[in-house]
């Protein structure tokens, strides 16, 4: 997920869903300069407020991404921001299970998309005004209320189903002139081999990393110029090898990890090797589990002898899986260097699940492709990585479809879900026509006037005269 946007659809407005940046006001709180008039709530919701700030914040994050911002941005989000404590009062009177482990878990990875934005946790704390500890902490209310509204959403939507009849009905109510126009989609796999480099090739890489460590700790070339130059790795090789990093990371290789942590501040790593291939660290700065450090990658150098090796062991699977003694998901599960494949049986992951237009894919597969037709596998082929790691794959064009207007037949799975969004919608339309009208509600005047708040206006009232 990116952790950039949320997405709440409260019920109040059918049909209507918006993307807003943290609209439960999980932002970046900017400074506030001396003679700023001081923040108002807006609007309640049972003992729940909204603040102004909450929406301030909302609208210039929205601005910072580049999201459009339509005229009634103020009232939507308002909207939004209701239906989100709407939904937040009842999942603490249910007692929804949220444990703290994993607000903590989802508040560090938002920090660090932050940062990653910012482009470092000093100017994330200077834009803020606040420390990455402080900003921590302000977010725990905002997050856990996330987390309950969106356990609570799914409570009320739990066991909605939609038989055939429903989808085709669904469909039937699209204006012809309304329909999506898809561009051809595939479904492809593949099995992967990153032939290993040879004994004295690995030794060299070893070697590189002992001469830079030794030139950095004698002080002749400091570690940010020899990354630059040297470092194999595109993640930080123009950042000098910086990365800024947080223990609790899932994203990250453990061993790298690790090793990170048990360096002292200033300390260089020996070289040690991981998937990606070899490394050394240094340890810049830490704070708790908060840590900075400086990284150079090396891969050792596969030849065409080592690659004909892959070549000759994916010639054998892919014999065995045309011959039917093995099919292509247990070959992966057997033979496949790519870890993430035997998650997905080998198909490539897009946006939308395995279906993926042809600028989804590489170049190279792209090519690959050109010849195949649905259901074969193609000839072991030589290809690089996203790292840059050489290796040996086969391909499997599982399904491929043509240009085509939208219809049953070829989209059904498509259809079939947005009916089943907007049946959940309407479950949630009845959910909230029940139980907001049981709720204390109020809402500043200036924006009672909003379309988009009139069912709340409306229960507003009925509160007041209370």
């Amino acid at each position: 997920m990116n952790n950039s946007y949320t997405l709440i659809h409260t019920g109040m407005k059918k049909g209507f869903i918006i993307i807003l940046f943290f609209v439960l006001g999980v932002s970046v709180c900017y400074a506030q300069p001396k003679g700023v008039i001081a923040d108002k709530i807006i609007a309640v919701v049972g003992d729940k407020i909204i603040l102004k700030s909450d929406l301030d914040n909302t609208i210039i994050d929205m601005q910072r991404q580049g999201i459009a911002i339509p005229p009634d941005a103020r009232c939507l989000s308002l909207e939004q921001a209701m239906g989100v404590k709407a939904l937040v009062l009842q999942a603490e009177k249910d007692s929804l299970p949220i444990s703290d482990d994993e607000i903590e878990s989802e508040i560090d990875n938002q920090i660090r998309y932050f940062i990653s934005q910012y482009g470092s946790k000093d100017e994330l704390e200077k834009t803020a005004g606040k420390s990455v500890y402080q900003l921590k902490e302000d977010f725990k209310t905002s997050f856990k209320e996330r987390k309950l509204a969106a356990s609570m959403r799914n409570k009320i939507v739990d066991g909605v189903k939609i038989t055939p009849n429903e989808v085709k009905n669904y469909f039937n109510k699209i204006p012809s002139d309304s329909l999506s126009f898809y561009e051809s989609e595939v479904e492809v796999g593949q099995i992967v081999v990153f032939p290993k480099a040879s004994h004295d090739a690995e030794q060299y890489c070893i070697e590189q990393l002992k001469e830079y460590k030794s030139q950095i700790e004698s002080g002749k070339k400091d570690f940010a110029t020899i990354a630059s130059i040297y470092s194999e790795d595109p993640g930080s090789k123009d950042k000098g090898g910086m990365y800024e990093i947080n223990r609790n990371q899932k994203d990250l290789d453990p061993l790298w990890l690790s090793k990170a942590y048990s360096l002292k501040e200033g300390q260089i790593s020996n070289p040690f090797k991981t998937k990606f291939g070899y490394h050394i660290i240094q340890l810049v700065s830490r704070a708790g589990d908060d840590a900075v450090v400086r990284h150079i990658l090396k891969t050792a150098q596969v030849t065409q002898v080592e690659m004909k090796t892959g070549y000759t062991k994916l010639d054998s699977v892919r014999a065995k899986i045309i011959a039917g003694t093995i099919d292509f998901g247990e070959a992966v599960s057997r033979y496949s260097d790519d870890e993430s494949g035997k998650f997905t049986a080998g198909m490539i992951q897009g946006r939308d699940g395995s279906f993926l237009t042809i600028d989804q894919l590489d170049k190279d597969m792209v090519l690959q492709l050109k010849d195949l037709k649905v259901g074969e596998i193609s000839q072991p082929t030589e290809f690089k990585d996203p790292m840059g790691r050489k290796g040996v794959r086969i391909i499997l064009l599982k399904t491929k479809t043509q240009p085509h207007r939208e219809n049953l037949i070829d989209d059904y799975n498509k259809i079939a879900q947005r009916a089943i969004e907007e049946k959940k919608e309407e479950v949630l339309d009845k959910w909230f026509n029940e139980k907001t009208n049981g709720y204390y509600i109020m809402i500043d005047e200036e924006y009672k006037s909003c379309p988009t708040l009139k069912k709340w206006v409306e229960i507003a009232n009925k509160s007041s005269r209370k």
